[in-house]
């Protein structure tokens, strides 16, 4: 899909719902101490120099507290998008909150994070619905979306050359709103919330 980084949110809402490849983050990996399951539909598209993907949130509960990037984003009501990079072996962590603030990092583990400096995150297209401001209501239903345009050059991809697949997650979290959740797209076996698990990702297929 040409022109993604160049349409505004309604514009790329209306592509992605057309053209774009869909799933859902439904998969609720700790079931006894997390059970709480908002609705999260992603979809996936690519133009020939970046890699756009949007969600689209309804569920309990609304926090964003980050306005900064960098921040502890995972606290938020956050959208996540942890991908490889195809060159060496390390993995990207995009998280994104319902506000649009980003984090942003680089390693072969979880430990081992390099965060982008500003400038670079910069470089991310991002999306939302709401507001940029502080924002905490619980026990009450909203709806919302995000969406992130991600230059392939940033995640180590010569656009001219693309790999045919890549391997990646998608998650949905909100670690201290008021019904914490930890879902994702590809399942994860592990004895407690833990994104950071490579060995979990999935096949995504560059159309």
């Amino acid at each position: 899909m040409e022109g993604l980084e160049r349409m505004s949110y309604s514009e790329l809402d209306l592509a992605m719902e057309t053209n774009a490849s869909k799933s859902v983050i439904n998969e609720i990996n700790w079931p006894k101490d997390y059970p709480y399951c908002p609705d999260c539909v992603f979809s996936v598209a690519r133009s020939k120099t970046h890699i756009a993907v949007l969600y689209h949130v309804r569920g309990l509960d609304l926090r964003a507290s980050d306005l900064e990037d960098n921040g502890n984003t995972w606290e938020d009501s956050c959208c996540e998008f942890f991908v490889t990079d195809p060159g060496d072996g390390t993995y990207y962590n995009f998280e994104l909150t319902c506000i649009g603030t980003l984090r942003l990092g680089k390693g072969e583990k979880r430990n081992d994070r390099i965060f982008h400096e500003p400038e670079r995150l910069k470089e991310v297209i991002r999306h939302s619905t709401l507001p940029k401001k502080a924002i905490d209501f619980s026990d009450k239903i909203f709806g919302w979306s995000v969406g992130m345009v991600i230059p392939m050059t940033l995640i180590g991809i010569n656009p001219d050359f693309p790999p045919l697949r890549l391997m990646g997650n998608f998650y949905k979290c909100g670690d201290k709103t008021a019904h914490p959740h930890f879902l994702s797209w590809n399942k994860i076996d592990a004895p407690k919330p833990d994104f950071h698990r490579p060995e979990f990702f999935g096949e995504l297929i560059l159309k």
